[in-house]
């Protein structure tokens, strides 16, 4: 029997799905015509608009590049010109990984720290990274620039070609088309703000 939680996550799936649905419609492109320009699979996409499909946040800041949006058009119904904006806790919203994710998607828990500007040119986060096997990681890579301050627990930054493990208040800034990975080193999962800024 689905839990209140649950359907509340079905809701901001299907808003997310219908947001994509008129950005597409809006721009006048079919599935395929999405996919030619991202990258992206068209059935994936097609699963991210009918809700069934959550996606990562790499995969939505590819479309929101692609459409010229910011992330937060795909959480929130507010016009674009607001100065300052306040987020309370219980506003933040989550993307968690679910039991219909693909194969190889990254399985970090993001809540967004900021969900209301629709035009912001950086992407705050706080992020919940799992402990798992070296082998478990998945890499991915983006335009644009991330930092990442370690709050709790340990964390492990990868490249192919460089290893570091964050302690609790070291921070890391690099460039995100860098491709890269992170796990938690240790027990229970590490905590981190990163804020991701695209190039426009």
């Amino acid at each position: 029997m689905p839990t209140h939680e649950d359907e509340s996550h079905e809701l901001k799936d299907l808003k997310l799905g219908r947001k994509l649905r008129e950005l597409r419609d809006k721009f006048r492109l079919t599935l395929q015509d999405l996919s030619a320009r991202t990258g992206l699979d068209a059935q994936m996409l097609a699963n991210i608009e009918s809700g069934a499909l959550v996606p990562p946040v790499a995969t939505l800041l590819k479309l929101a590049k692609t459409f010229q949006v910011g992330l937060a058009y795909f959480f929130e119904d507010q016009p674009e010109g607001v100065k300052i904006s306040l987020t309370r806790k219980e506003d933040r919203k989550r993307l968690a990984k679910r039991p219909h994710h693909m194969a190889g998607e990254v399985t970090y828990i993001y809540e967004s720290l900021e969900n209301r500007r629709p035009d912001k040119h950086m992407e705050p986060f706080l992020v919940e990274f799992p402990a798992m096997p070296t082998e478990d990681m998945v890499f991915v890579s983006h335009e644009g620039e991330e930092f990442v301050y370690l709050m709790e627990g340990r964390l492990e930054f990868r490249t192919p070609d460089r290893v570091e493990i964050l302690e609790p208040g070291d921070s890391i800034y690099f460039d995100s088309d860098v491709s890269h990975s992170f796990r938690c080193v240790g027990e229970g999962t590490a905590r981190a703000v990163v804020v991701v800024w695209s190039r426009p």
